[in-house]
């Protein structure tokens, strides 16, 4: 069955990221969406990763539009940069970093 707001961890993280590249007013609207078939992989399950995974969830589902937009959409975009980063070092790269031009 074809998912309609995405499937996986990988997929729906880049989802996610497109959301919070826009302005933090308009963030929020339909982000929620890609958590619902979003998947932890059992490799990163105990791991950083899926901590920040849990941290992001908590976010996206709790804000209320119109209240905090700037400040919890810059907290995401913080934890999608550690959650990408701590996702290369559980796949083995040493000292991934997310370069000066983020």
């Amino acid at each position: 069955m074809e998912s309609k707001f995405g499937r996986g961890f990988v997929v729906n993280l880049v989802l996610l990221s497109k959301h919070f590249a826009l302005p933090p007013e308009q963030a929020f609207y339909g982000a929620s969406d890609h958590l619902t078939e979003m998947q932890i992989p059992p490799r990163l399950k105990g791991t950083e990763a899926e901590e920040l995974m849990m941290r992001l969830k908590k976010i996206v589902i709790w804000h209320k539009i119109g209240i905090n937009d700037k400040q919890d959409a810059e907290a995401a975009q913080k934890i999608i940069k550690r959650l990408v980063i701590a996702v290369d070092r559980e796949l083995g790269i040493e000292d991934p970093d997310m370069g000066s031009f983020d």
